[in-house]
């Protein structure tokens, strides 16, 4: 496969766009928080990235583009298969990689603020693990990766779907299980 280096800065600046969101969701959710807590959020919005990266890249990425499942993709560790059928056209896979982990951490950071303050440090960050190895990968699959959903024909815009519906349903059942406050 040949590559395209304006493809893949392309890819790549838009994953360092999406990565600064990281620091944006920090920001408003340490702003929307009481003064005690702003280092416990912004803990909780590194633990994302710190935590997340590692489990999909170890598990996530091969389950949401690997296999030909319509339901789940494929067991993958460390993402040593081929996925030239999924990349864009002159991308290489680190690229890709990269860019799908950004969106990852975005669909788990996402969470945060609809739990803020009401949530014990290190069950965010089992929280953090399980949408990172899991529930946004098999989401990802059914839009992104050959799911059932991509076979229905639908698309998604930006990750409006597969990173924005993931999170906040996930924040919704956090929100709706912690109850008000």
């Amino acid at each position: 496969m040949e590559f395209s280096a304006v493809n893949t800065i392309w890819v790549l600046l838009g994953a360092a766009l999406v990565f600064f969101m990281q620091a944006g969701f920090a920001m408003v959710e340490t702003g929307f928080t009481r003064a005690k807590n702003a280092g416990n959020i912004i803990m909780k919005n590194l633990m994302d990235f710190a935590i997340g990266t590692p489990l999909f890249w170890l598990i996530g990425f091969g389950l949401m583009f690997g296999g030909a499942s319509v339901y789940i993709g494929g067991f993958d560790p460390l993402v040593r298969g081929d996925y030239s059928g999924v990349l864009p056209a002159g991308v290489p896979l680190p690229a890709f990689l990269i860019f799908q982990t950004v969106f990852c951490a975005t669909a788990a950071t996402i969470v945060s603020g609809a739990m803020a303050e009401r949530t014990k440090f290190i069950s965010y960050c089992i929280y953090s693990a399980c949408i990172s190895a899991i529930v946004y990968p098999v989401s990802g699959h059914w839009i992104w990766g050959g799911g059932w959903l991509a076979q229905m024909g639908f698309h998604d815009f930006a990750g409006s779907t597969a990173v924005h519906m993931c999170g906040g349903v996930a924040a919704f059942v956090g929100a709706k299980i912690l109850g008000p406050v």
